[in-house]
């Protein structure tokens, strides 16, 4: 009798072994590189801009406004160097007409964060980061 109820026991233990069913802390802290998408990117679809703009690198096809993967282009004919003409087509979109497109670009732009803007501009000069 005591053999039967040993049995159960036994068989309990045994169940109870391996590392199946177990859980294992998770590390604090990640060694290695992992590159974060531009946060630039973010805000460029936050805000809408895939909208009205083509700019690859965010896969924005629309065609209202001007393409964005000629922001170097547009600066030229401006006579800006990029970082400074991107920063005010964002802040001032009036400043700045490419030619064919109306001066349709929202003017409430300039009220993001300073943070949120030079990320955006940081996007939409140099994609990768």
């Amino acid at each position: 009798m005591r053999r039967l109820l040993v049995l159960p026991l036994v068989a309990l233990a045994v169940a109870g072994c391996g590392s199946q069913g177990t859980t294992k802390p998770l590390p604090e802290t990640v060694v290695g590189t992992v590159q974060a998408e531009a946060p630039g990117k973010a805000i460029f679809l936050a805000q809408g801009c895939n909208g009205c703009h083509t700019f690859q690198p965010a896969g924005a096809t629309a065609t209202v406004g001007p393409d964005l993967d000629k922001l170097a282009d547009y600066a030229k004919k401006a006579g800006k160097p990029l970082d400074a003409f991107v920063h005010e087509s964002i802040v001032k979109p009036s400043a700045y007409i490419e030619k064919g497109y109306p001066d349709a670009m929202p003017k409430s732009y300039g009220s993001l964060s300073k943070s949120d803007l030079d990320a955006l501009v940081a996007f939409l000069t140099k994609p990768q980061g």
